[in-house]
């Protein structure tokens, strides 16, 4: 096992955080509707997460981030998503995307994008990492062309991060640039997580100076501590599992104010023992996706303290508390549409709610080639394998 010097950071915002995201509550439920058929969140909604910090999650500390641990950052997402999933959606991959950034990136650049974090002046970053364009080499740095979908958030960030993979040199890059040198595509009609406005772009020989630009399997940061040692993809899936797992309990909470409204009416189907039985397995089945999210990421996290790399075993049982968070989540959002009954035809909080969990579970980093994989590897079927990125390699 390889070993690095940096601590694992555990933030001292984390319990004030928690307490500006709740304070938010109140306004995202008023501009909940609005964000959705608008398909991009409000400015004061953006403003309050600014304000609130909660984009800063994944910055490093050395650069005036929050540095969160993954516990924190797990717990943090769920709060957020519990409140509104969509506005949750775009600050995990606003964080994620700025943060792995700030963390990847040499000084240059980091001067150039994080001139001063703590005072509020910062990239916000959107933008799609794993379908790759073109990187044609040039002095001093790279043309880049290509297409890419679902840059979450793009409509808050002032850049954009999209891979692309360069045949000269024969590797993958995380190309960062302005976003003006992109066309945006407007072409995100879809049924659920309308808000986080997630469109298409497109570039062609957009100049990305080498400075700006980082292999996105990489686990060597030039910021930070020990939590990036996880590697982006790695990252990504804590925010995910707390995302489903803040969704799943926000719409369960909703069926049970549903049926407090509902008992004792006749024939009421919240009264059956059917009903008492499914709502007790929709439980078992969120509170264990958390307790096993949690359980996963504080063994890593002993591992980062004690100044170790995660095993493949520890990163294959993240990506599998993942998958089963996101289908967990799944099953208690069906479970709550149907004895929702025409509550969850209407417009509210079940419907968007199921609209938005959904679209989430969409996700590559819950697809079925992942969880494959994940078996493969926990069977011993694939002996000596290593994660890169989203693929289990020899």
């Amino acid at each position: 096992m390889t070993t690095e010097t940096s601590e694992l950071y555990i933030s001292d915002e984390f319990t004030p955080l928690r307490q500006r995201l709740a304070a938010l509550g109140p306004l995202l439920a008023e501009h909940a509707d609005h964000n959705d058929e608008s398909g991009r969140l409000a400015d004061e909604v953006v403003q309050a997460l600014h304000d609130s910090g909660v984009l800063k999650t994944g910055i490093p500390r050395e650069l005036g981030g929050y540095e969160f641990s993954p516990t924190q950052q797990l717990e943090t997402i769920a709060q957020l998503s519990y409140l509104d999933a969509s506005v949750a959606w775009t600050s995990m991959a606003l964080q994620l995307v700025t943060g792995t950034t700030a963390a990847y990136l040499g000084a240059g650049a980091a001067a150039d994008l994080f001139p001063d974090v703590a005072g509020g002046r910062f990239a916000l970053i959107a933008g799609h990492g794993t379908r790759l364009g073109t990187a044609k080499r040039v002095d001093g740095g790279f043309l880049v062309s290509g297409r890419w979908q679902f840059a979450s958030g793009i409509a808050l960030a002032g850049h954009i991060h999209s891979g692309a993979w360069c045949a000269e040199t024969e590797q993958a890059l995380i190309c960062t640039f302005p976003k003006e040198q992109a066309t945006l595509i407007d072409n995100w009609d879809v049924l659920g997580l309308r808000a986080t406005g997630s469109i298409d772009y497109t570039c062609e020989d957009v100049f990305v100076p080498e400075t700006h630009t980082f292999d996105p399997a990489t686990r060597r940061a030039q910021h930070g501590g020990a939590v990036y040692r996880i590697g982006l993809a790695t990252l990504s899936g804590i925010s995910h599992a707390g995302w489903a797992i803040g969704v799943g309990r926000r719409l369960l909470d909703e069926l049970k104010a549903l049926a407090a409204e509902k008992t004792g009416t006749p024939n009421a189907a919240v009264d059956t023992q059917q009903f008492h039985a499914e709502y007790a397995t929709a439980e078992s089945k969120l509170r264990s996706a958390h307790a096993w999210a949690r359980q996963v990421w504080a063994d890593v996290e002993q591992t980062l303290a004690g100044g170790g790399m995660p095993s493949t075993e520890q990163e294959t049982l993240a990506r599998l508390a993942l998958n089963n968070a996101t289908w967990s989540a799944h099953a208690v959002g069906q479970a709550v549409h149907k004895w929702a009954g025409t509550a969850a035809l209407r417009r509210g909080p079940i419907q968007r709610f199921h609209r938005d969990l959904g679209t989430g579970t969409q996700h590559v980093t819950s697809g079925a080639v992942v969880l494959q994989n994940c078996g493969r590897s926990l069977s011993g079927l694939a002996p000596g394998a290593r994660w890169n990125f989203l693929t289990l390699e020899p």
